[in-house]
């Protein structure tokens, strides 16, 4: 009588284990989708609520009327085609920096070796425990001194002096997986340091630098707190330090603006979940492969 080996009957049981698994697995992910989702649901769904029915108890989901017309209005009690024009110069810009930046000195880290190398990277990481409270003082005065505050220069200029200590990880860790031979092989042929970045890495790159230019948009876009510090008048502010603003004129009294204040949040949203489902493809081999060698 034949016998199948202990090895397959294991691996038997442990598929039959898993499958069986697999509906409470499913079901539990559906119900944290659900938990997730929810809030920005129910966000949308009352940006187009008329402006009674968000106290109304207990409060409908579904809007009786879907009031296309509080975007519209959003455009019309508040500046915000410049809060988005400023936003979106300060969000594009930084990205350029931030790869430009990052990049060199990611290649310097990753193809280099000088005295100290690993004690620099070392001491560049360690920024990444430093929380913003603590240099936001020195920056300030620095700023102050050169006449930058209430401009959009303090929030630009700092991604082309280094690119922020986390890029430069995430670059430097995905520099290391690519063989050295590819440089060797253009240095035989004259290339220069420059070049074989830009022509060479940067291109086998693009998982990584997409990577870096996503989450420097999104921390640039949402930014609050440096927009807060510096900004102080209306035409400067931007969709954060926007959406603040239009809720305290809100608060000033007459017919409650939560209705306009949803609608104004959806559509500073609408660009984030655009650029994250565009380059998600991007953004996972990225964040996959930049760990692989250390």
């Amino acid at each position: 009588m034949a016998t199948r080996p202990i090895s397959s009957g294991w691996v038997s049981a442990r598929s039959a284990v898993s499958s069986s698994g697999q509906p409470w697995v499913y079901t539990a992910l559906i119900v944290l989708s659900v938990v997730f989702t929810f809030p920005f649901v129910w966000t949308v769904l009352t940006a187009f609520k008329a402006p009674h029915e968000i106290f109304r108890f207990p409060p409908p989901l579904l809007p009786a009327t879907f009031q296309w017309g509080n975007f519209v209005e959003v455009w019309r009690q508040a500046p915000f085609l410049t809060f988005l024009v400023n936003t979106l110069t300060v969000a594009s810009l930084s990205v350029i920096g931030d790869i430009v930046t990052a990049s060199l000195v990611a290649y310097g880290f990753a193809r280099f070796r000088f005295p100290g190398r690993e004690v620099l990277f070392l001491l560049v990481l360690s920024v990444l425990i430093l929380p913003d409270e603590v240099t936001i003082i020195p920056q300030f005065l620095i700023y102050r001194s050169l006449g930058w505050l209430d401009t959009l220069k303090p929030l630009i200029l700092p991604a082309f002096l280094g690119g922020g200590a986390f890029n430069i990880f995430l670059l430097r860790q995905f520099f290391l997986t690519l063989p050295r031979e590819l440089d060797e092989a253009a240095m035989i042929d004259g290339a220069g340091s420059f070049r074989i970045l830009w022509q060479i890495l940067a291109p086998l790159s693009r998982p990584a630098i997409a990577t870096v230019a996503i989450f420097s948009f999104l921390f640039h876009w949402n930014d609050f707190f440096r927009p807060l510090i510096y900004l102080n008048t209306v035409n400067n502010f931007t969709l954060s330090l926007g959406l603040r603003f239009f809720r305290q004129t809100a608060d000033t009294g007459g017919e409650p603006k939560e209705h306009l204040l949803m609608a104004a949040s959806v559509m500073m949203t609408i660009p984030v979940i655009l650029l994250f489902f565009s380059m998600q493809r991007y953004f996972v081999e990225g964040i996959t492969l930049s760990g692989l060698k250390r």
